[in-house]
């Protein structure tokens, strides 16, 4: 017998309902029944499904907790909390979680706060510091370049004066940036 709805493949499939006195019966293919979901009918619900979260649920070891804890999803030592109850709650479990999911966090923290090293509220010392040293570092040393250069041409040492150049450049082009 042929599908009753596309009417192309050999039917597997027999359903007959009886809702409210008024009978129906259809021979359906195994892809129409899937794409009619006359199938999900009679799906049996996971235990996960049934429970949930509930205290039943976490009773009998079929809770959100128990189900992570068998898929293997990662948690923290000290407190327990995943990945996943720190994205539900916008909290933290404990310290540690800072350690255990770093590479989950990073991008949103710098999102949030720009940085991701905390350096108190009361700072005796700013981070701009060791920027200005790289600075008058590289000052000095474009400087001793720039001399340098000037020597060359004055000795007529071209060759060396535009391997100088370059250096200049790249130190120039990094302080641009």
């Amino acid at each position: 017998m042929l599908c009753q709805h596309c009417n192309k493949n050999e039917a597997t499939t027999y359903v007959k309902k009886n809702i409210n006195g008024q009978k129906e019966e259809m021979h359906l293919c195994s892809e129409c029944a899937k794409e009619l979901g006359v199938m999900d009918e009679f799906k049996m619900p996971t235990i996960g499904e049934m429970f949930g979260d509930t205290f039943l649920g976490n009773f009998l070891g079929a809770g959100v907790a128990a189900m992570n804890s068998l898929a293997g999803v990662d948690r923290c030592q000290t407190c327990g909390a995943s990945f996943n109850d720190i994205v539900k709650s916008g909290r933290l479990g404990c310290s540690d979680c800072y350690s255990k999911f770093e590479d989950k966090l990073d991008p949103s923290i710098r999102k949030i706060h720009g940085k991701t090293k905390h350096v108190g509220k009361y700072v005796s010392y700013t981070e701009e510091e060791e920027p200005k040293k790289a600075e008058k570092t590289k000052e000095s040393e474009l400087d001793s370049l720039k001399a340098q250069l000037k020597d060359a041409v004055k000795e007529q040492r071209f060759e060396d004066a535009a391997v100088i150049r370059d250096k200049i450049n790249s130190l120039t082009e990094g302080n641009n940036e």
